[in-house]
């Protein structure tokens, strides 16, 4: 199992204080015949009546030398957990959380948008100072 990302807690007490209660620390699958852990499972209730609406968060902090090498790591990342829970957990939706720094500077780039664009990937912009969910890009 992979070490926690450095803004781990603060994802997850962001998402707590947004209504999300988390199920799995890390959310574990097994897919393919490899075992994934994905950062985080969490769940929340809309309504009585309703289902439970169910995500996966992939939590990264580009704070590394280089934005690119993280930013492809993290994509590749994404679309293989995201192939594993079409197959295994359909009705959990994934993300991949990134700072609010990085969202507004690299993720503003043309290739990075067109790339989240074009693989569909869905954004939780957090504030890791607040422990807030900033911005939700479904």
């Amino acid at each position: 199992m992979a070490a926690k990302d450095v803004f781990h807690n603060a994802v997850k007490y962001a998402l707590e204080k947004d209504g999300w209660h988390v199920t799995d620390d890390p959310l574990f699958i097994r897919f393919g015949g490899i075992d994934m852990y994905i950062d985080l499972g969490a769940e929340r209730i809309i309504a009585a009546e309703r289902n439970n609406q169910k995500i996966a968060v992939e939590i990264k902090s580009f704070i590394g030398p280089s934005e690119t090498t993280e930013f492809s790591m993290a994509l590749g990342q994404f679309l293989k957990y995201q192939l594993a829970l079409e197959e295994e957990q359909p009705e959990r939706k994934l993300y991949l959380a990134v700072p609010q720094d990085t969202y507004r500077t690299f993720f503003s780039l043309e290739l990075t948008r067109r790339l989240v664009e074009r693989y569909k990937v869905s954004l939780i912009v957090y504030d890791p100072e607040e422990e807030v969910i900033v911005q939700w890009q479904p």
